[in-house]
């Protein structure tokens, strides 16, 4: 891969408004563990290869399984993740794939049937948060390393 732009070095005040928006998020009412399910999947459909690479650790380190973080991508087809999980893992799909008609009545009322309105408000803005940074990655090619 041709190396690109560091945006982050070339624009650090563009990085440090979008991690104002990650410290908003480490405020509010979602469960860690959810938001990594919401990075991963989000990451997974993206092809963010250093997203994947940066959140599967994260998720482990919190107690995540391995087996869990392999069904993410199927996660419709497995009895592994919870009603509130699933709801907010499909709005998290539909919202990425924005394109394809927008976001179904269906699975906003599944997530809103599972989560108040600020924890609703707040899931959504997580996952606009990581289909923004997998934009830049992509963009970018930042590439993940090997431990």
């Amino acid at each position: 891969m041709n190396k690109r732009i560091v945006i982050k070095e070339l624009e650090p005040k563009a990085y440090e408004a979008m991690f104002g928006l990650e410290k908003y998020l480490g405020t509010t009412n979602l469960e860690a563990s959810l938001k990594e399910l919401i990075k991963i999947r989000v990451s997974q459909i993206n092809g963010c290869a250093f997203c994947i690479n940066l959140h599967t650790k994260d998720a482990r380190k919190m107690g995540e399984t391995e087996q869990r973080i392999y069904a993410l991508s199927a996660w419709r087809e497995t009895p592994f993740f919870s009603e509130k999980e699933m709801a907010v893992l499909a709005l998290a799909e539909e919202i990425t794939y924005i394109h394809n008609g927008g976001v179904s009545d269906t699975t906003y009322q599944r997530a809103a049937s599972v989560l108040d309105d600020h924890t609703l408000a707040q899931t959504i803005m997580a996952i606009i948060a990581i289909n923004a940074w997998n934009r830049i990655a992509v963009s970018t090619h930042q590439q993940p390393t090997l431990d």
